[in-house]
Formats: C-alpha cells, sequence, structure tokens
C-alpha cells in the first residue's frame, strides 16, 4: 500500500540567512534615520521660517557690541528671546554666508519676528537710529550740555573751544562716548570750513579761518533768519573794510554771561562796559567765536553779496530794515521805536533800566 507524503514543517526565521537579516536590519535603519533626518530638517525649517517667540511687548532690543562673534550674537538673540535656538541661528548664518556680514549695534525686532527676518535684519544693518542735534548758535559749553543730558551716550566730553564744532544733526549710538561724539562734530567742523575757506571771495577782511569762524558767529546770533544771513554779513563784512566798529549786541551778552541769554535787554551801564567782546567799544573783531556758526553763517561770512549797507535794525516782523547811510538808518531806527512803543507802555529810562542797542553809532 502507497504511502502518503508528510507535510513539510514551514521555515521559520531560524531558517533566515543571517546577511537577509543584516539587510532588513540595515534598510530599516536607513528609513528610520531618513524620516527622522527629513523631520528635523523640517522643523529646523519651521524655526528658521515660522513665526519667533513672542516678545513681553511689541518688541525686543538687543544690543550686539562690536567685535562680537557669531556665538555671542546667537546666544544674545536667544536670551533675549529674540530666537528660538542658537544652534539653529549658527547653521543659518553659516550656510547662508551671512556670518561673514553681521554688523553691531542697537536692533529692534519685533515680536514673532521669523528667525530669517531676523538674521536678514543684522546682515543689512537695520540698526536703531538715534540723533542727537546742535542747533545753530549755540555755544560749546552748552553742546557739552546737551551731550551730557543724553542717556543714550556715555562717558564725559570735554569743553572744546568756542566755535570749533558744527551745528548739525548727529547720528549716535547707544552707549556711544560723549568725547567721541564731540570728534565727530569738531572734525566736520574743520571739513566745511577748509572747504569754504579754499573757495572763498577774494579781498574779504578776514585774515584766517579763525577770524571767519569769530565774524560767522556774530553774524549768526545777529538774526534768526537764515535768508538775512548773507546782508547781515555784507554788513559786517563792509564795517571791517571801512574800519568802523561791529557794533553788535550778542557780542556785549557774551562778554556778560558767555552766551547765555540775559533774559532782558541791554542796560546802558552795560553797553558802555568795557570788556574784550563789547564791539562798541573795541575795534576789529572780538577775541574768539561768541558760538559755533552753522554752515550757512560761514558761507555767507565767506562769500558776502555785494551790498553798500552799513547798518540794520529790528523792524517788526522778525527781520531786519537794512540801510546805506545814517539817515536811512536813523528813520529806520524810529520806526522800530513806534513799533515798541506800540507793543508795551513806555518805562522810564534811567542809567541802568533796560535798552536796546541797535546799530546807531554814527560812523
Amino acid at each position: 500500500m502507497a504511502r502518503t507524503p508528510r507535510a513539510r514543517p514551514a521555515k521559520t526565521g531560524a531558517g533566515v540567512s543571517p546577511l537577509r537579516r543584516l539587510l532588513v536590519t540595515l534598510v530599516s535603519a536607513v528609513v528610520t534615520f531618513t524620516l527622522v533626518l527629513a523631520l528635523a530638517g523640517l522643523w529646523a525649517l519651521w524655526m528658521y521660517q515660522g513665526p519667533g517667540p513672542s516678545a513681553e511687548g511689541d518688541s525686543t532690543t538687543v544690543m550686539l557690541r562690536r567685535g562680537a562673534g557669531l556665538p555671542e550674537i546667537a546666544s544674545s538673540l536667544e536670551s533675549a528671546g529674540v530666537i528660538s535656538s542658537a544652534p539653529i541661528f549658527l547653521a543659518a548664518a553659516q550656510a547662508t554666508g551671512a556670518a561673514r556680514s553681521l554688523k553691531a549695534g542697537e536692533y529692534e525686532f519685533p515680536s514673532r519676528r521669523p528667525m530669517s527676518g531676523v538674521l536678514d535684519d543684522i546682515r543689512a544693518g537695520r540698526v536703531v537710529r538715534h540723533f542727537v542735534t546742535i542747533p545753530e548758535g549755540v555755544t560749546s559749553e552748552m553742546v557739552v550740555e546737551i551731550l551730557a543730558a543724553n542717556p543714550l551716550l556715555s562717558g564725559v566730553a570735554p569743553s572744546p573751544p568756542e566755535g570749533a564744532l558744527l551745528p548739525e544733526t548727529y547720528q549716535i549710538e547707544r552707549g556711544e562716548d560723549r568725547a567721541a561724539v564731540l570728534q565727530r562734530m569738531m572734525d566736520a567742523h574743520d571739513e566745511v570750513l577748509a572747504l569754504l575757506w579754499s573757495k572763498r571771495q577774494p579781498g574779504l577782511p578776514v585774515n584766517s579761518p579763525q577770524e571767519a569762524v569769530i565774524l560767522a558767529s556774530v553774524v549768526e546770533k545777529e538774526t534768526a533768519l537764515g535768508s538775512e544771513r548773507p546782508q547781515v554779513a555784507s554788513v559786517f563784512v563792509n564795517r571791517l573794510r571801512r574800519g568802523m566798529r561791529l557794533e553788535s549786541d550778542p557780542t556785549i551778552i557774551y562778554g556778560l554771561t558767555k552766551g547765555r541769554p540775559l533774559g532782558r535787554g541791554i542796560r546802558l551801564s552795560e553797553l558802555n562796559r568795557q570788556t574784550p567782546y563789547n564791539t562798541y567799544m573795541i575795534d576789529g573783531l572780538p577775541p574768539t567765536p561768541i558760538c559755533n556758526p552753522g554752515r550757512a553763517a560761514l558761507a555767507a561770512v565767506l562769500d558776502p553779496p555785494e551790498s553798500d549797507y552799513l547798518f540794520f535794525v529790528a523792524d517788526g516782523s522778525g527781520g531786519h530794515a537794512f540801510a546805506a547811510t545814517y539817515d536811512e538808518h536813523r528813520r529806520n531806527v524810529e520806526r522800530w521805536r513806534r513799533i515798541e512803543r506800540a507793543r508795551a507802555q513806555p518805562a522810564e529810562t534811567a542809567p541802568d533800566a533796560p535798552v536796546d542797542a541797535p546799530l546807531t553809532a554814527e560812523p
């Protein structure tokens, strides 16, 4: 009788070759690693391109010091809560080439600013801009006080010579040294003065750049109207050429207060007081500038318009009436006196009562 064949037992894992098991393990590991790597890449991309951390307010300000390396910058941003991951910032900066061009300074980042935007801002140097304005006609002592009162600056500014600064608006950085800001103002003054002096009108009655600054400082203090500076400069140039005294009220005030406002009119006793700056009493220019003149006043003195003017007095409109003759000037003065009388009750003028002191002295 024929035998029925026995069913063979199914092969188990014990029968799988070691090489096959190794290949399966390697493929599984590669797939897992690739998946993890992809997820990590997507996470890093989201961290880089997605919204950043929320600021406590609308924005976060960070100061990146000059000379800071990439790790310090990344750490500062993470500590301030601007970015979520310093390592990702480091990697992104190196991968994009931004690591070689990050700029120091003060930055203000809006809340939720993406890391890509933060990196772009620092690469482009979009720093917070602060400014300090030095008005035309202030004294050097007043400039030092303006800098001392600015809380963004550090250090102590020395007292520069009168007239050595250029009044303008200057950009400053948080923590910048006051002496350095002051030096920039002096450098700007020297540069502008050198340029204007090189193009000066021939035959002027000023023999040096310093004399030009002195005369420009007087012009600066005589009028608040920029359009009048050339005419005022022509008056003083004409007077110097004729050997006439300047007879400028602001020079008297500087001799009394070093340029601080009197808060009242000049007194008759002050008008007659002998000081090195009283141009009613001295010939020629005062010994130093009486303020820091601006670019326009310097330009007016070094290239004044041709005129016959020798006198000027307030005209009641904020400007001045100019005259070539003393008789014409006296009429302008009387007109101004009538305006004064119409504005206020006339006061008895005693020797020390406040009086105006226009250019009324006859040559």
